[in-house]
């Protein structure tokens, strides 16, 4: 009887303490990098989103403050074509092996990070959608494939710059596609709000994917989540030991001799 009576008693005290949770904002750091990437929008005095006026194209911007998905993907194209040319016009092993270890961080990350938001977006999103993101799907396998080979060759090896530039070749066709026909579609299908709110997603998403291909992984969520979540912290203690490209904005967190 007692504990009968007191439990109406129990339930008026719990319901007027509230609980409440602390909001804590995260930042994004690239591993060889100093420069944190906020996951927050600019903002107005007003507390509104203004728009980003930095140019997406600039290779030295890191800050994920970006006004679309479209210009954080860009951004990320250019990145990688950056480092290929870095490969292919360097005859120093040491810098192949660098922007190597660089060229496949970047390009992993960005695929898994648009087959677990970019993709499922143009799939519910467009009429012909789910066609799209296969097809984008079945390109970034064969990627995937191809990064796996280059990123277990050293520089000496004769199949290293015959392998990346394969890869790209294929792969400035997917950019290509990507941002002169998917991107634009999915942009017109969007709320601006909408497509910064998936730039932000697109980044945040990266910082908790693998960092080394593994072509053998499911391509899309929930299982290419999962495959993710395991992979990605071994990924990331062996990135420790890799060497980075020694540039004012990206520097390595650690790393001694490159490999």
């Amino acid at each position: 009887m007692l504990r009968q009576s007191l439990r109406p008693a129990q339930l008026r005290c719990l319901r007027a303490w509230p609980i409440s949770t602390p909001v804590t904002r995260v930042g994004l750091v690239r591993p060889y990098s100093d420069t944190i990437m906020s996951n927050s929008l600019p903002k107005k005095s007003g507390g509104q989103s203004k728009g980003d006026t930095r140019d997406p194209r600039d290779p030295t911007q890191t800050l994920t403050q970006a006004d679309s998905i479209s210009s954080v993907i860009k951004q990320d194209h250019r990145e990688i074509e950056r480092y290929y040319d870095k490969i292919v016009n360097s005859n120093d092993h040491d810098v192949q092996r660098r922007y190597q270890n660089a060229f496949v961080w970047e390009l992993t990350r960005h695929a898994i990070a648009e087959e677990l938001v970019v993709y499922p977006s143009i799939e519910t999103g467009l009429g012909n959608g789910k066609e799209m993101a296969d097809k984008d799907r079945a390109e970034h396998q064969v990627t995937k494939e191809a990064l796996y080979k280059f990123q277990n060759l050293s520089p000496g090896d004769k199949e290293f710059i015959p392998t990346i530039e394969s890869l790209m070749k294929d792969l400035k066709m997917h950019i290509k596609e990507e941002e002169e026909e998917d991107l634009v579609k999915l942009e017109e299908a969007l709320l601006p709000s909408r497509s910064r709110d998936l730039a932000q997603q697109f980044e945040m998403t990266k910082a908790f994917t693998p960092t080394r291909s593994h072509p053998s992984a499911p391509n899309k969520p929930p299982f290419e989540t999962v495959a993710g979540l395991m992979a990605a912290p071994l990924d990331k203690l062996r990135d420790m030991f890799r060497a980075w490209p020694d540039e004012p904005s990206r520097k390595p967190s650690s790393g001694g001799p490159a490999r």
